[in-house]
């Protein structure tokens, strides 16, 4: 089995080696009603386009126009517009895990060096990932983590991204450890403002129409955003997404729900999916939102059975939104509750919460199945 995953080693550094290209280069596939842009660093989204309720195309991620300015984010306020996060999504308690009795220590670089946000310093969404395949429709993007950040182990990861007619953007993640066991857990980071910014309704997510019928538990964290190992329930409370509801209408009740002093929505929110589904099944939107300012309806399918829902409590009016979102006389902004972060992941620190059952979700090793994290994102318009 070592001498086989050394074979795959030199094979994954050989293939990255010689594909590599310009991580900043735009790489734009279509589809009917769809268009959308990536980059090869962070294997970003950094655009895309579906028809609103007026036939108009409209942008509906957040952004740069320069994909300069990416890096450039990450150098100092560091938002994740649009990337993988990984080694491991969300946060890790202290830096710290255990795996098979090894254990491991990752930077951490959140909350004053009390925990690991998104795989470390030096997470995925900053590497330059290879650009192994594209065409008209699809891109492909691969990077070969060799224990980056002190993870156990390498990993090697593809993440493609296809658009069709519907219109659907699909996105697959999936990443193969090659020698030691090691937690995976990637999500893709956009940001996303299904009003694109087209009035005044349209510049925050506060009127935006939210539900996650099968969000009923949550996990409950403390006031540094790490969970404290209590599973809560959402029904009867500002947490309660089950039923259609705007995201706006109980956010001023969730008073440090996102940290201490922080008034918002930063929840990983657990998705029981029905008896008659499974626990990875893909066959039921998890999520739909939608917004009336553009008449965009967006509802997510993934085999993950966790959604972190994060309305930009942080934005402040200093980031300006893309040219493709500049509807007004003078220069617009994203301001707090501009946009609204969905992660489709497994449940955030699980690694670290044996009791939850999570292990064969989030450890993988020479001989398990591949970490796999697909997500499903169909539009329509409201009405029609």
């Amino acid at each position: 089995m070592l001498y086989f995953s050394t074979l795959i080693l030199s094979f994954a550094a050989g293939f990255v080696s010689t594909q590599a290209s310009n991580p900043l280069q735009k790489y734009t596939i279509s589809a009917p009603g769809i268009n959308a842009t990536f980059i090869a660093y962070g294997a970003r989204l950094t655009n895309l386009y579906v028809n609103d309720k007026n036939g108009n195309p409209q942008d509906v991620v957040l952004g740069y126009d320069d994909a300069a300015d990416y890096v450039r984010n990450d150098e100092t306020v560091h938002t994740y517009f649009g990337p993988i996060v990984g080694r491991y999504a969300n946060r890790i308690k202290n830096g710290t895990f255990t795996v098979q009795g090894v254990t491991s220590h990752i930077p951490e670089n959140d909350n004053m060096g009390h925990d690991t946000l998104h795989g470390g310093k030096l997470g995925y969404d900053q590497r330059n990932w290879t650009v192994a395949s594209a065409n008209l429709t699809s891109v492909t993007f691969s990077l070969l983590d060799q224990a980056f950040e002190g993870f156990p182990g390498n990993v090697i990861t593809f993440a493609t991204y296809t658009v069709s007619a519907g219109p659907r953007w699909t996105s697959r993640l999936v990443s193969i450890p090659l020698d030691e066991p090691t937690p995976i857990m990637l999500a893709n980071h956009v940001y996303w403002n299904l009003g694109a910014f087209v009035d005044a309704a349209g510049s925050t997510v506060l009127n935006n129409t939210l539900q996650m019928p099968y969000a009923a538990r949550y996990v409950e964290i403390d006031n540094i955003e790490v969970p404290t190992g209590v599973i809560g329930t959402t029904k009867g409370t500002f947490l309660d997404f089950t039923s259609p509801k705007q995201i706006g209408r109980d956010i001023e009740s969730a008073i440090n729900n996102c940290g201490y002093n922080c008034t918002g929505y930063d929840n990983a929110f657990i998705l029981d999916r029905p008896r008659y589904s499974s626990p990875e099944s893909t066959d039921l939107s998890q999520l739909t939102l939608s917004s009336n300012s553009t008449g965009i309806q967006l509802d997510i399918y993934t085999n993950q059975q966790s959604l972190q829902i994060y309305t930009c409590v942080n934005t402040n009016g200093t980031i300006p939104v893309k040219r493709s979102q500049q509807h007004a006389d003078k220069t617009t902004f994203v301001e707090k509750y501009g946009c609204i972060v969905i992660e489709t992941q497994q449940w955030i620190d699980g690694v670290n919460h044996a009791e939850w059952g999570q292990d064969a979700y989030q450890i993988y090793t020479v001989d398990s199945e591949p970490a796999v994290v697909f997500a499903q994102y169909d539009f329509s318009v409201l009405g029609a």
